[in-house]
């Protein structure tokens, strides 16, 4: 008997019994290359030995000790090493267990650092449309996801969504891809005028978007603008980097690359890379000190935040990625697994775009590239590429709603960073096989 309830009741999963560096292994013996990390998760592969040593090392030491009484040794350690690496500014670190929870502390901490300063009228939030920001509710709310967001609507606050920055379906024909930037980044100061900037606490947006558009970039500028537009307002900035951030997109934290710092930063995922359960929110001191002098006690918490195991495998893989140089791997295999990419799918009838930044890889799929006319809804095609990638021995991440949460399929790649030339020749040849299946 089966007693799990798991994410699906429709079929029984097989059943992981080793992880092998780029593969997982069931327990048939066949082995499954793992191009998406799970969910973005597996950056180091599996079993590193370090990563593993550390964890025991810690155990035989403190297995746990609540927050609410002490501090811990590997805590301070991967805070003190987040913040020497931080963007300008950042220099706290408030550890919890995922990135919903990063997500729900960065809400909780924007809406509390305004009435520390004296601005109880500043509560709502702006965020995008096809972003997604977690499960839990206040991540649900602010994400602009409609298909995750439609059962549970009745229980979410009122979050404003404007435009994603996704060239491939927004720009015009008769703009620069600047102008188009900076056309919906001005979406924002249009709706914060509308709502009233004192009203305002914080937008939302995920650098690189990662599940619900697959490895959309921003175009040059655009990060640029949307940081003018919350310093001249008095708003946050919340970056959640929970899927693109550390190092996924060759770069420790994504917003790097556009040049910009935040107020607030969400991440997970990459940060501890699958070995043990653990997400971080960072905020400048500015707001960490706005509650130290106020109040004095964040009105937050959750029981295993700051866990001594998770803080000593996340600080070892941290150590991993920046002494190793991973990140020069990231951008590397990056370029080749794009030019792989585009080799085999650049003039594919059903691919309209092929797009990204380091190992964070998606392709989207149309019916017709000429017209980028999406395949219909009702085929599931998404679902049957998992399946057919599944059948040939591959992980992958398909999606279906990309275009608003309901029509059109992307397939998201975003394999470890220690990937090499022929397991990126395995990547896409095995993709290339789930695609002719399926279509």
């Amino acid at each position: 008997m089966n007693h799990i309830f798991g994410r699906s009741t429709a079929h029984q999963m097989p059943t992981a019994i080793k992880g092998d560096g780029c593969y997982i292994i069931d327990e048939s013996g066949k082995r499954y290359l793992d191009g998406s990390g799970g969910a973005a998760v597996s950056c180091l592969g599996h079993s590193n030995e370090n990563v593993k040593q550390a964890i025991s090392e810690q155990l035989a030491k403190l297995d746990f000790a609540h927050t609410g009484f002490f501090t811990s040794e590997p805590a301070e350690k991967l805070a003190d090493l987040l913040i020497e690496n931080a963007p300008e500014g950042i220099d706290r670190v408030y550890l919890v267990s995922g990135g919903s929870e990063a997500v729900e502390a960065a809400l909780k901490v924007a809406r509390q650092y305004y009435l520390e300063i004296g601005e109880p009228n500043r509560h709502k939030v702006i965020a995008r449309k096809q972003s997604y920001h977690g499960n839990t509710l206040g991540a649900l709310a602010a994400g602009g996801n409609e298909w995750r967001r439609a059962q549970f609507s009745p229980l979410l606050v009122d979050v404003s969504h404007i435009a994603p920055c996704y060239e491939f379906r927004g720009k015009k024909t008769n703009e620069t891809t600047y102008e188009y930037g900076q056309r919906v980044a001005n979406e924002l100061e249009t709706q914060i005028l509308e709502l009233g900037a004192e009203n305002i606490m914080a937008f939302v947006a995920e650098p690189v978007v990662g599940a619900t558009l697959g490895a959309v970039p921003p175009v040059k500028g655009y990060f640029k603008r949307i940081r003018e537009i919350c310093n001249q307002h008095g708003i946050l900035l919340i970056l959640d980097e929970v899927m693109c951030g550390m190092g996924r997109t060759g770069t420790l934290f994504a917003c790097e690359q556009d040049n910009i710092s935040p107020d607030i930063i969400t991440i997970a995922k990459g940060l501890g890379a699958g070995y043990q359960p653990i997400g971080a929110m960072l905020c400048t001191d500015k707001i960490y000190n706005a509650i130290k002098v106020g109040s004095g006690f964040f009105q937050h918490g959750h029981t295993y935040m700051g866990h001594p195991l998770a803080s000593a495998a996340s600080l070892t893989v941290l150590k991993e990625i920046l002494e190793r140089d991973l990140l020069t791997n990231v951008k590397q295999q990056g370029n080749k697994l794009q030019d792989h990419l585009n080799e085999v799918f650049g003039q594919h009838e059903n691919i309209g775009d092929i797009r990204g930044r380091g190992l964070f890889r998606g392709l989207e799929i149309v019916s017709d590239r000429s017209t980028k006319t999406p395949l219909d809804a009702s085929k599931g095609t998404a679902k049957k590429i998992k399946a057919a990638a599944f059948d040939a021995g591959l992980i992958c991440y398909p999606m279906s709603g990309t275009i608003d949460g309901k029509n059109g399929d992307h397939i998201l790649l975003a394999p470890p960073f220690i990937i090499n030339d022929d397991q990126i020749i395995e990547l896409v040849d095995k993709l290339k096989i789930a695609f002719d299946k399926t279509l």
